[in-house]
C-alpha cells in the first residue's frame, strides 16, 4: 500500500451531497479529496451520484422526450398542427439521454479541477481514527486521513425478495432508463415519484402501464386535492394505478425477446394477475452503507441502516459528518446539496443550517406535482388552527392559452399571524412555481405578502398571486 495521504476534508461519494461539500470546502480554502466508485456505461469514472448517472437528469432527459411526443400525437392537431406517420426511435431517444449525462458527469470533473479537489475512483471505507481506505478500479489501495470526513454514499433500490432485478426483464430505475424498444406491457410496483415518472414516460411512448400501489391511497404522502386531481388526469392518460395491490410473487417465463413476466397479486377483489414484458420496481431507496464503515470507527447505523446523525449532520465522532441520501430526512439531491454545504462551512467554523421545513417536493409528470410545507391534514392532526386559498389554472390566461388547464395552486396560511404554512400545487410547470412559497416561508412571509407582490401577466405565476389573494377570499378572478 502507497503511503497515507492527509488532507483536510474527505468525501465519500460523489453525488449530489458529496460533490457540493468536497467543492465548497475547496472554495473555503482546505484540501480536499473525493471518492467515488460510480462507472458510467463507456467504464469510465462517472461522478454525480445517482441523480447524475441513473436518476434525476437522465429521466428528466426521458420525461422531455416523451412528453414532445405525446404532444407531437395528441396535442398539435388543436393548434392546427398536423403530422402523419409520427415515429419515436428509442435508440435515439436514450443515446440523447446518455449524452446529456455524461455532459453533466464530465462537468462535476472539471469543477473538482477548477477548484483543485482529488478526485479518486473506487470504493472508501471508513476506519477508526478519521482514515479512508480506498480500494481502486485498479486493484490498488490508498490510505487518506482527513482532518474531517464527510460520508455521503447516497442510496440504492429496494429489491423485493420476490422480484430480485435481472437488468433484463425485472429492472430498477436504471433499468427502465435504457429499454432498447417500447415495451408492449409495462407493470410498475410502487406508485411514487419513479414509479409515476417512469411510468409515464413509456406510456406517452405506446406502452400499456398498470401501476401497483399497496397502500390504499393515493399519492398520501401530498395535499388530498392535488393527489385527486393528479388521480383523475393520470386516469385521462391512459396510466392504469390500481391501490391496494400487493404484489406477492412474480415469476419469468420464455426466452429471449419472448420473455415474459407474470406479476401476482391481492387486492379488494383476491387474488389477481398480470402478465406483462417488462416489470419495474419501484418501491423506494435505501441508505448505501453496506460496507461504509469498519469495525471501530465509532459512527452509527439506525435499523434503516442511515448513519445516525444530529440537526448538524455530525456523527458524533470527532471530525465525522455524514449527508444526503445515506442520513434522515428525505431522499431530494437539494436536501443533499444544502446538507452538503452547511457541514462544508460549519467545518470552516462558519454558520451552516439546512431548514427541512421549507424543503419543496417535485413529481415531474404531467401535469407536475409540487409542494412545500404542511398539508391540510397534517395541520389538522397538529391542532393548527389555518386559513388556506386556491386558484385553478383553468382561470389562468397563459395556462388556457397554453393547452394547460389542469391543476391548481393552493396557499395555507396560520389563522391568526397569516404567515404561510405551506403551498401546494399540481399542473404545468409548478416545479418551477412552488419556490414562491419556499422563499415566502423563509423569510417567515404572510399570504397577504404573496398577495401584494405584482406578478406578470399573463403568466401561470398569477395561479399562485390569486391563491395567496384567495387566502383572505379576495381572489379577483373566482368567485370566492
Amino acid at each position: 500500500m502507497s503511503q497515507q495521504q492527509n488532507f483536510d476534508v474527505v468525501v465519500i461519494g460523489a453525488g449530489p451531497a458529496g460533490y457540493h461539500a468536497a467543492i465548497r470546502a475547496a472554495q473555503l480554502g482546505m484540501k480536499v479529496a473525493c471518492i467515488d466508485a460510480a462507472l458510467g456505461k463507456d467504464g469510465k469514472p462517472a461522478l454525480g451520484g445517482t441523480c447524475l448517472r441513473v436518476g434525476c437528469i437522465p429521466s428528466k432527459a426521458l420525461l422531455d422526450s416523451s412528453h414532445q411526443y405525446h404532444n407531437l400525437t395528441h396535442q398539435f392537431e388543436q393548434h392546427g398542427i398536423s403530422v402523419k406517420d409520427a415515429k419515436i426511435d428509442v435508440g435515439t431517444m436514450v443515446g440523447r439521454k446518455d449524452a446529456i449525462v455524461k455532459q453533466f458527469t464530465g462537468g462535476i470533473a472539471q469543477l473538482f479541477k477548477a477548484n483543485k479537489v482529488t478526485p479518486f475512483y473506487g470504493f472508501g471505507q471508513l476506519q477508526p481514527g478519521n482514515v479512508v481506505k480506498v480500494k481502486q478500479h485498479d486493484g490498488s489501495e490508498v490510505e487518506l486521513k482527513g482532518t474531517n470526513v464527510i460520508l455521503a454514499a447516497g442510496s440504492d433500490s429496494i429489491e423485493l425478495p420476490f422480484a430480485k432485478f435481472d437488468g433484463d426483464t425485472i429492472v430498477d430505475n436504471v433499468g427502465a432508463l435504457d429499454f432498447t424498444e417500447v415495451p408492449k406491457r409495462l407493470a410498475v410496483i410502487g406508485a411514487g415519484v419513479i414509479g409515476l415518472e417512469l411510468g409515464s414516460v413509456w406510456k406517452r411512448l405506446g406502452a400499456e402501464v398498470v401501476i401497483l400501489e399497496a397502500l390504499p391511497d393515493f399519492l398520501a404522502v401530498a395535499d388530498a386535492e392535488v393527489s385527486k386531481v393528479a388521480a383523475r388526469e393520470f386516469k385521462k392518460q391512459g396510466l392504469d394505478i390500481r391501490l391496494g395491490a400487493k404484489v406477492s410473487k412474480t415469476e419469468v417465463t420464455g426466452k429471449g425477446k419472448k420473455k415474459e413476466v407474470v406479476v401476482s397479486y391481492t387486492d379488494k377483489n383476491g387474488e389477481q394477475s398480470i402478465t406483462v414484458d417488462k416489470l419495474l420496481v419501484a418501491v423506494g431507496r435505501k441508505a448505501a452503507s453496506k460496507g461504509l464503515l469498519a469495525d471501530g470507527t465509532g459512527v452509527k447505523l439506525n435499523e434503516r441502516g442511515q448513519v445516525e446523525v444530529d440537526e448538524h449532520c455530525h456523527t458524533g465522532v470527532d471530525g465525522v459528518w455524514a449527508i444526503g441520501d445515506c442520513v434522515r430526512g428525505p431522499m431530494l439531491a437539494h436536501k443533499g446539496f444544502e446538507e452538503g454545504i452547511a457541514v462544508a462551512e460549519l467545518i470552516a467554523g462558519l454558520p451552516g443550517h439546512v431548514n427541512f421545513d421549507t424543503i419543496p417536493w417535485v413529481i415531474y409528470t404531467s401535469p407536475e406535482i409540487a409542494w412545500v410545507g404542511k398539508t391540510e391534514q397534517q395541520l389538522k392532526d397538529e391542532g393548527v388552527a389555518y386559513k388556506a386559498g386556491s386558484f385553478p389554472f383553468a382561470a389562468v390566461g397563459r395556462a388556457v392559452a397554453m393547452a394547460e388547464p389542469a391543476g391548481f395552486v393552493k396557499v395555507i396560511a396560520d389563522a391568526e399571524t397569516d404567515r404561510v404554512l405551506g403551498m401546494h400545487l399540481v399542473g404545468a410547470n409548478v416545479s418551477e412555481l412552488v419556490h414562491e412559497g419556499v422563499l415566502t416561508m423563509e423569510f417567515k412571509g404572510s399570504a397577504d405578502d404573496l398577495a401584494r407582490i405584482c406578478h406578470a401577466h399573463p403568466s401561470l405565476s398569477e395561479a399562485v398571486h390569486d391563491a395567496a389573494m384567495a387566502v383572505d377570499k379576495r381572489a379577483i378572478h373566482k368567485a370566492n
